[in-house]
């Protein structure tokens, strides 16, 4: 029908299109675990690895936390998360208190966090068994495979979800540099 001739796709294209079949064969909830690579992708450093710690307004946040705050948002008008909040606010009251809607948004918001560890510690035990992640603890006296000891959580990137991480660009050649007090046109 058309004889014109096809560009092959890059190779970043391919992987994302490989990537996005094995998440959807490894996953029992591909979209969330696309998320979870993305949102690792966005913090990771150039060799794929994010965590323990993430800087968030002007501090350190632990890995895991900063990943179920950042996926909090998806689920703001499911009628679970809507019920939760009007329990929160029930359960407020009940004990003598005038809730204030910020108190009542940090007691959703800490509950939200506790019940999305375990999502995410789920949806990360299967991208680690299809080969997408690599996760290991880092903390208190010395990096570990296992958790404890205040250690805190690191995944990094392999395979195919190396794809998403975003490489540096390489700066300019010293020739294209303006020197100081030179305009570079």
């Amino acid at each position: 029908m058309f004889h014109g001739s096809l560009q092959p796709r890059s190779a970043c294209n391919g992987d994302r299109s490989a990537l996005l079949d094995r998440l959807a064969h490894a996953s029992s909830r591909p979209r969330y675990a696309y998320m979870l690579l993305t949102l690792i992708a966005d913090v990771a450093r150039p060799d794929g690895s994010a965590g323990p710690l993430v800087a968030q307004d002007g501090g350190l946040v632990g890995l895991r936390d900063w990943l179920c705050d950042a996926l909090t948002p998806m689920g703001g008008r499911d009628p679970r998360r809507l019920a939760l909040t009007e329990r929160v606010r029930a359960e407020m009251a009940k004990q003598g208190e005038t809730p204030s809607t910020a108190a009542i948004e940090e007691e959703v918001k800490l509950r939200v966090r506790a019940s999305g560890k375990s999502n995410l510690s789920r949806a990360v035990s299967e991208l680690v068994a299809a080969g997408l992640l690599r996760r290991h603890y880092q903390g208190f006296r010395v990096d570990h495979l296992n958790r404890g000891a205040q250690r805190q959580a690191v995944y990094t990137l392999t395979g195919l979800a190396r794809a998403l991480v975003v490489r540096p660009s390489a700066p300019p050649p010293a020739s294209a540099r303006a020197r100081q007090g030179e305009l570079g046109f």
